[in-house]
């Protein structure tokens, strides 16, 4: 079962690919300062999850004025994140959960990715959006179990405002 508005948010700790190689990311690392939206989305370099990651990157700064950072997860290595990042403009950073222990933490994580379609890829993140609060509370959760569903923008930027 996802989070739901009023839990405490596992913390974690994820890499990505920057600019001066892989690095660490913890999301406690905003705790006292800032609010953090989790973005968690099934793959890179699908149709969905580019326009998804494209979107936001676009617009950001909305984001930035909440005083809150963005993070998209998926169970992509960093290095295919980082190419697909590259190629379609992505500025969001984006975080790795390759063994799925997050999703799995969040309760967003698949039993079987397209099970209509027999693919198995048990673990992959739904399409799902978390506002962590600067307490590391949740504040707004969304989890879709269709993928091609994308989230609230709107709600999430509502949450974020409500946040002192």
């Amino acid at each position: 079962m996802a989070l739901k508005v009023g839990d405490k948010a596992p913390d974690f700790e994820l890499t990505t690919k920057s600019a001066e190689g892989p690095k660490k990311i913890k999301l406690s690392s905003n705790s006292g300062k800032k609010n953090t939206v989790l973005l968690f989305f099934p793959m890179a370099f699908t149709g969905g999850c580019t326009k998804e990651m494209c979107e936001v990157s676009q617009g950001l700064n909305a984001y930035t004025s909440l005083n809150a950072d963005v993070l998209g997860i998926s169970g992509d290595n960093p290095f295919a994140q980082a190419a697909w990042a590259e190629k379609e403009k992505i500025t969001v950073p984006l975080l790795a959960d390759y063994e799925h222990k997050v999703a799995h933490a969040y309760g967003v994580a698949y039993d079987s990715f397209l099970p209509q379609k027999n693919l198995g890829m048990g673990g992959v993140p739904k399409r799902s959006a978390f506002v962590i609060d600067k307490q590391g509370v949740v504040r707004y959760a969304e989890s879709n179990d269709d993928p091609g569903l994308m989230p609230n923008f709107e709600a999430i930027k509502s949450s974020l405002a409500q946040l002192k």
